[in-house]
């Protein structure tokens, strides 16, 4: 058994009493049909004898009692299986999501064919919503029909060796190789099919959501044409899977079909010299064909059920890949309490994000004391954004040393230490609802009147009270209905109201412009007052501020000091102050 396949199984545990009983409905809806085709082969057959009519009264009920309960029990069997199946689906969601929040914030690494690669945010919401779905499949048409074959065969076994040994031998000679031989062949021929449909799906699905998130890049380039082209034959590699798989659910329906005809007409020539010798009547005769035809209910699913098993064990495989990835950052077994002095220390920090990449930071040391302010800038590509992610701990150092309040930064639960941070980032994410909702995500139990407090100060009320439905207005996907400016000021807010001890700006006034910069550096100067502040930038704006400047290049340390200190030492930061001048000089002209 396949390790995904084990583990599918195990997560139906919490539903197996559920899938048990829709096992059973199911048993009794196919029973109901036997009922229901063997009493009116016995109406019919009896009919045709002319008795008096109270001999035919109990077939006369038994065929209404059987039809009305096929379509009960068939009714039940599908509630139950569907809502069980759906209950699970719900919780394996938020299991997925669950394993996949450790992971974000870091570059999502998984394993495959032993090799690590990074996945796609298409290919992500594949796993999280299609690839589930999927699974469908495998909890409602995989474990249920085998089960319920498996009861009618023995049921029906029996049933015709009461006739005679050799009806039961021709009934379930045929039985086993419908209901064993059929399946296992499309299980065979429609595994690989399976499989690759659900990946090359997913590979479909990526490329369109790169397309559609990349498509005023692609007109731009005059690439949208290139682009299409290569979605085109994506999708004539999923049609031609397609087909395969239609293919073989064809054949496989061909072949059910075909014995389940030759059964009945096996049954039926076996049975007519026994008829003749008088062993038999002509009324169990018919009871006996329309018995063995009726039988195959409970094996028709099943071909189909394992041909679409390989897909569905490609998609548990996707998402336990998922799940067993292992995260960057782990919370450790004994805590350090909440800290209460904000000072953070760093000594001889050195970082690559694996054993066989270069260093992106070396021997980085720098102290910011409670309630200071740091500017660490340098050029593109210095080790900046880094080295934020590991103070935000997305990622975890191995060598040299992170402390808070004097406790490494690893002793800290994430929660304990996200909740004494508040962090502006150069590419601000707004969720597509409300300015109000955008700002609450902050502190959602924040009263009205704090949230406006917290919009005042990012110097963003006046602009949202200029909206016609105010705080209430909607900003779209990823905040585009708001301008770059805005959605810093509204990140500006967040943290206002988030008010924390702890205050980490990475490029907070990236590709703004001037107006839009000075509005959100005036926020900026408010909010990190009495706040421990750590601010990432390349853009030399405002850099009084800061108590101390830390110069990054190749990772390294190569100068720190203040503002007029660096100037006066004319190295690399005197440098890049001079370049932004003579910038800014050219953009005024």
């Amino acid at each position: 058994m396949s390790s995904s396949l084990q583990r599918l199984l195990k997560l139906a545990w919490p539903i197996r009493n559920w899938m048990l009983l829709a096992a059973l409905l199911g048993a009794f809806t196919v029973i109901s049909g036997i009922g229901l085709l063997t009493t009116s082969a016995y109406l019919i057959s009896m009919a045709a004898l002319h008795p008096d009519v109270s001999a035919l009264s109990i077939a006369i009920v038994g065929v209404r009692f059987f039809g009305i309960a096929r379509g009960s029990f068939r009714y039940l069997e599908r509630l139950i299986s569907h809502s069980a199946t759906f209950r699970l689906l719900a919780n394996l969601r938020v299991w997925f999501y669950s394993a996949l929040e450790p992971l974000i914030p870091a570059r999502l690494m998984v394993q495959k064919d032993g090799q690590q690669y990074e996945l796609r945010s298409g290919d992500l919401l594949r796993r999280a919503v299609s690839d589930i779905d999927i699974l469908q499949n495998f909890y409602i048409r995989v474990l249920a029909p085998p089960l319920v074959a498996l009861i009618i065969g023995v049921l029906m076994w029996i049933f015709f060796g009461a006739f005679g040994a050799t009806f039961g031998l021709i009934f379930i000679a045929f039985y086993l190789v419908s209901g064993v031989g059929i399946p296992w062949l499309a299980h065979r021929l429609g595994r690989r099919v399976g499989r690759e449909m659900v990946s090359t799906q997913a590979e479909l699905e990526s490329q369109m959501v790169d397309s559609v998130q990349g498509i005023a890049d692609l007109i731009a380039f005059g690439q949208q044409e290139r682009q299409a082209r290569s979605i085109e034959q994506m999708n004539k590699k999923l049609q031609k899977l397609q087909m395969t798989s239609a293919y073989v659910s064809g054949m496989q329906g061909t072949l059910t079909n075909l014995l389940m005809n030759l059964s009945a007409w096996t049954m039926l020539l076996v049975a007519i010299p026994y008829v003749y010798r008088g062993e038999l009547s002509g009324v169990i005769l018919a009871i006996l064909v329309l018995g063995a035809l009726a039988s195959f209910e409970s094996i028709l699913p099943l071909p189909t059920s394992f041909q679409q098993l390989g897909g569905s064990l490609e998609s548990g495989r996707r998402l336990f890949e998922i799940v067993d990835a292992k995260p960057a950052v782990q919370n450790p077994s004994t805590p350090s309490p909440t800290a209460l002095n904000h000072t953070i220390q760093v000594e001889d920090l050195s970082f690559r994000y694996e054993e066989n990449e270069p260093y992106v930071l070396r021997n980085v040391s720098f102290s910011v004391p409670q309630g200071q302010c740091l500017m660490i800038v340098g050029p593109s590509g210095s080790g900046k954004s880094t080295l934020t992610n590991l103070l935000l701990r997305f990622w975890d150092y191995h060598e040299g040393k992170i402390t808070l309040g004097g406790h490494p930064l690893q002793t800290y639960q994430q929660d304990d230490l996200y909740q004494q941070m508040s962090v502006v980032e150069q590419d601000t994410h707004l969720f597509n609802t409300t300015i109000r909702e955008n700002l609450l995500l902050a502190r959602k139990d924040a009263s009205e009147e704090e949230m406006i407090e917290a919009a005042r100060k990012a110097q963003l009320h006046e602009f949202v009270l200029s909206l016609p439905e105010g705080y209430d207005t909607s900003v779209g996907e990823q905040g585009l209905r708001l301008s770059g400016g805005e959605r810093q000021r509204v990140a500006i807010a967040r943290a206002f109201l988030k008010d924390t001890p702890i205050l980490i700006l990475d490029e907070p006034t990236v590709n703004l412009d001037a107006i839009a910069e000075r509005a959100v550096l005036d926020a900026i100067k408010d909010l990190r007052q009495e706040r421990t502040t750590i601010m990432v930038t390349h853009r030399l704006a405002e850099m009084e501020m800061a108590d101390e400047i830390l110069v990054l290049h190749h990772g390294q340390v190569v100068e720190r000091g203040t503002h007029a200190s660096l100037l006066q030492s004319e190295g690399l930061y005197w440098r890049m102050w001079q370049q932004q001048r003579a910038r800014a000089s050219v953009s005024v002209e």
